[in-house]
């Protein structure tokens, strides 16, 4: 029987996903992804080569798979509390991208992130896309376009980073239809847009 060697590989990626994000980079071990992925270890070493390699790998894919499954044109900026809804659905979901976001940061000593200049250039687009839809009156001028695109992406994280600081400030265990609401409320009212 031949070996399947794209499924072992995507195995053993959707596993690190996982390990990574609940052990950090530092935490993980190569073992517990074979063993998650139900692969020898040894196949880790072969597919993707050292620990840092398989973390750089699992971050790019998931950034991949971010980009593509939500991506910010000047149409779709017209409703910015849309944009940050879909963000907010995406986060419920895959919440280990957030995590992973969080253990990158811990990792950074200054240098370049992980396929930064990519990194840039999607966020650049995403930030063109606000000034474009500002300069067309579809949205408030009232911040910069990069200020709006990152206070968008701190409201729609903020939820799944500290749930317990939205228990203690909303008075309730966590609600997703309440916090998916505020959210859009907030980035309206943030960009100055009326509910469509």
């Amino acid at each position: 029987m031949a070996w399947d060697t794209a499924r072992t590989r995507q195995a053993l990626l959707d596993a690190a996903v996982d390990e990574f994000a609940e052990h950090g980079f530092d935490g993980a071990r190569i073992e517990r992804i074979g063993t998650r992925a139900g692969v020898n270890k040894e196949r880790i070493y072969q597919y993707f080569g050292n620990k840092r390699q398989l973390f750089g790998q699992v971050m790019e894919t998931e950034l991949e798979r971010i980009a593509t499954t939500i991506p910010l044109t000047a149409e779709q900026a017209e409703d910015l509390g849309h944009y940050a809804g879909l963000l907010y659905d995406y986060h419920r979901s895959r919440p280990q991208f957030i995590r992973l976001l969080h253990w990158e940061g811990l990792l950074d000593r200054g240098g370049p992130a992980l396929k930064e200049p990519e990194r840039t250039a999607t966020y650049g687009s995403r930030v063109a896309a606000l000034a474009q839809t500002q300069r067309a009156g579809a949205l408030d001028g009232g911040l910069r376009p990069e200020e709006l695109f990152y206070a968008v992406l701190a409201l729609a994280a903020w939820w799944f980073t500290v749930p317990q600081a939205v228990r203690m400030i909303f008075d309730r265990p966590s609600d997703p239809e309440a916090e998916r609401a505020s959210l859009i409320r907030m980035v309206r009212s943030l960009a100055r847009q009326g509910a469509p």
